[in-house]
């Protein structure tokens, strides 16, 4: 099991805030996301967090941009749907990357697998703030539908639950058979960030025993 933390600005947090936060929480997988900003600023900003994520032996994901991944020598890229394709990527970053592909029904996991992802992030589980045109919503019953095929037609790449997951969510969440967590209002949104990621895997641990 996993937890993903995607970067976002808040008015509280800047990007390296929030991960900083959730790195020191225990998080080991840090996707970087930053819609808006200049390539310039993302190259930046991912060289800073892949020197503090190899510091705590923490994983360094990029949204969307294969070259400044390929640049900073990330450790993969995360692609939505309309996105670089992912076998454009994998010949791009080599063999070894981490390439995760965004998928809202059971037909957009089989594409993805074929391409090649090595996890899907699946999602929305509800209503979010953080994504602008959000798929259907799919819930828990969206899930178990989703990891039923799966297991159906044998397809074994994890599947990473994203979109609106909070602490209390995780326990039943896990029960559908997903493998882990993508989150990142619900980080960023406590009282203490570094304390709810430091709760979020623990909640994991607990449910790993």
């Amino acid at each position: 099991m996993e937890l993903q933390f995607i970067t976002n600005q808040t008015d509280r947090y800047t990007h390296v805030e929030g991960a900083m936060m959730a790195l020191e929480g225990g998080c080991l997988w840090i996707q970087l996301r930053m819609k808006e900003a200049s390539e310039e600023e993302l190259e930046k900003t991912a060289r800073y967090l892949k020197y503090q994520c190899r510091l705590r032996g923490a994983m360094l994901i990029i949204d969307d941009n294969v070259e400044v991944a390929k640049r900073v020598r990330a450790d993969g890229v995360h692609l939505g749907k309309h996105d670089m394709p992912i076998e454009e990527a994998r010949r791009i970053l080599g063999t070894n990357a981490i390439i995760g592909g965004t998928a809202n029904t059971f037909e957009d996991v089989k594409a993805r697998v074929a391409a090649g992802a090595d996890y899907i992030g699946c999602g929305p589980f509800r209503f979010t703030t953080t994504k602008k045109n959000l798929s259907p919503l799919l819930g828990l019953e969206g899930y178990r539908e989703i990891i039923r095929k799966m297991k159906e037609e044998n397809i074994r790449v994890p599947v990473i639950a994203v979109g609106g997951v909070m602490l209390n969510d995780i326990p039943d969440l896990l029960a559908t058979g997903v493998r882990g967590f993508a989150l990142s209002a619900s980080i960023l949104q406590a009282e203490n960030p570094t304390a709810e990621t430091r709760a979020i895997v623990n909640r994991m641990l607990e449910r790993k025993k």
